[in-house]
């Protein structure tokens, strides 16, 4: 009754629905650690650790030699930041706040302005990871030499881009079955260590194993990149449009969910759980 309504041109409401993603990137940016720097830092140790890792279980059993020709922590390094990447973005949109969140009561917050800060947040803190830990192997250990970066770059997008689409495909249906969303995004995460085939070379697979990969968008993102990233190597089984062409529909798909999803909800389903 003692509302007062403000009509705001389209240009205007664009940039308000801007400003407020970017304040809510700058907000789920720094939930992870109340200091920034150390939020950040945890994010590099983290990458640091697979690099480790991989590089002595590789060094151990003796796979070095199935690796691509070139510098070693590059090929690593092409499996491994867009494999985090890819999780990091689906956890991100899956652990961002639903219809049923507190703060969904505040407009003009909405889910989608909750998807795009947690999927743009992810990406700065992978990116800046990435950043740091390819700046510090070329200064202290080798020169790092990239074949095509602009390339390389785009198929890193792509794996965050694949992550996002599925996050919120798994966010739409999250509120109908948690658990059962909760269990699958785990045994997706897990399944993508070997799926994602960051630990081989694609073109080395024989044809019959090549179909029990290839559904998989990370896969193709990672061999894309490797294709990019050192001139003596050209995918044969994968290619860049299935990434993208994936991305897109089940971005679609992730939307058409949410809608449905905030037509049905119910605040009796977060106070239940």
């Amino acid at each position: 009754m003692f509302t007062h309504s403000r009509k705001t041109s389209s240009p205007a409401a664009a940039l308000q629905i801007l400003e407020l993603v970017y304040h809510a990137t700058v907000a789920k940016v720094r939930s992870s650690h109340g200091n920034a720097l150390i939020g950040l830092g945890i994010e590099i140790l983290q990458t640091i650790i697979f690099l480790v890792a991989f590089y002595l279980m590789f060094t151990v059993l003796g796979m070095t030699g199935n690796a691509i020709r070139g510098d070693f922590l590059l090929y690593l390094m092409t499996g491994i930041f867009l494999f985090l990447t890819h999780t990091k973005a689906m956890g991100a949109i899956l652990s961002s706040e639903g219809p049923t969140a507190p703060m969904m009561k505040h407009a003009p917050m909405n889910t989608i302005v909750s998807i795009c800060s947690a999927a743009l947040s992810s990406l700065y803190l992978q990116m800046l990871s990435m950043a740091v830990v390819m700046f510090g192997i070329h200064t202290l250990f080798n020169p790092l030499d990239i074949y095509d970066p602009i390339s390389a770059w785009l198929m890193f997008m792509l794996a965050w881009g694949s992550g996002v689409a599925i996050g919120m495909c798994l966010l739409a249906t999250k509120p109908w079955a948690p658990n059962f969303v909760m269990i699958l995004n785990t045994v997706y995460a897990r399944l993508n260590m070997i799926a994602s085939g960051q630990m081989f070379v694609a073109n080395t697979l024989p044809g019959f194993m090549v179909s029990w990969f290839s559904w998989n968008p990370l896969f193709h993102a990672i061999d894309q990149a490797r294709g990019y990233t050192f001139i003596n190597y050209e995918p044969h089984f994968t290619n860049w449009q299935y990434p993208l062409y994936f991305t897109l529909a089940f971005v679609l798909l992730g939307l058409m969910g949410d809608f449905f999803t905030r037509r049905h909800v119910s605040v009796s389903w977060s106070a239940a759980r």
